[in-house]
């Protein structure tokens, strides 16, 4: 009795290209990051030299380990765990309120010429006036806590999603529209499924700009007035603590936020593109 060889040629030609498949991840992964890499390794590298050569002490310029060492105690200790926890809720409440008010402003502005001749100069006169300067009014009216630190966070967010939503409705082929409307299609299903999916680039491209103006705003609201949150934390850090790296190592908690909310907002973009592509 014979027994059949086993067939390892149709089993060798799948895995192949899926190695080849593999292999040119990692190296479009690699190339994607050994820039920053660098980048942040040279930043390092010269606020050290700067550090060393000016001779500066802790507590006026701390050099990057002393702020790493101040950065891994500062979590393990939970003095900026809470004021984190605080900061990211206010973000995303603020971006989701901000986000949604933004994304339907932008659609009545773009089917609407009235609309847009109405509102456009009071928007743009909101989005002149210095976040700055509106924050301590809302702290004033609407007191000091979480829902006006999230209105803050809602208005900084809101120009730039508006407008792109505006721009990529009006941007869509117009014969996209009319082949809708030959197609007896209402307003409301022309709108959710012809002009926002083919706007869609232009809004998560907004959403981008919102995200880390959101922060910014988080930021400004917690200093207008706050008890907690990492805007509280470079305040308490300066001030009654006099812990500068402390406050340089919150700083570098904020900048980490707006990355890593960043770099959602463009996984989320990437992977609905490709969805609906």
């Amino acid at each position: 009795m014979t027994t059949a060889a086993p067939q390892t040629q149709p089993t060798a030609a799948v895995e192949a290209p899926a190695r080849r498949s593999e292999g040119s991840r990692h190296r479009r992964l690699l190339h994607d990051i050994a820039p920053i890499a660098g980048a942040a390794l040279l930043f390092v590298v010269v606020w050290q030299a700067i550090v060393i050569i000016g001779d500066y002490p802790p507590y006026i310029l701390p050099g990057p380990a002393v702020v790493a060492e101040r950065f891994v105690s500062g979590w393990f200790d939970g003095i900026i765990g809470p004021h984190f926890w605080t900061t990211l809720r206010e973000v995303l409440l603020g971006l989701a309120v901000g986000g949604v008010a933004g994304l339907l402003t932008g659609i009545l502005l773009a089917r609407s010429g009235l609309a847009a001749r109405v509102l456009s100069p009071y928007i743009v006169a909101a989005q002149a006036t210095p976040i700055l300067a509106l924050a301590p009014l809302i702290a004033l009216w609407f007191g000091t806590g979480l829902w006006s630190r999230v209105l803050i966070c809602a208005l900084i967010c809101f120009f730039p999603i508006a407008v792109g939503t505006m721009v990529g409705i009006r941007s869509v082929d117009p014969r996209l529209i009319e082949l809708g409307r030959s197609f007896r299609a209402s307003r409301r299903q022309r709108l959710m499924r012809i002009e926002v999916p083919s706007a869609l680039p232009q809004i998560l491209g907004s959403l981008r700009v919102g995200v880390t103006l959101a922060v910014v705003g988080a930021i400004v609201a917690e200093w207008a007035g706050g008890d907690s949150g990492l805007g509280v934390l470079i305040n308490l850090a300066r001030g009654s603590m006099f812990d500068i790296p402390l406050m340089f190592a919150t700083l570098v908690t904020i900048g980490l936020l707006g990355i890593a909310l960043y770099l959602i907002v463009v996984a989320i973009e990437r992977r609905l593109v490709r969805t609906l592509s």
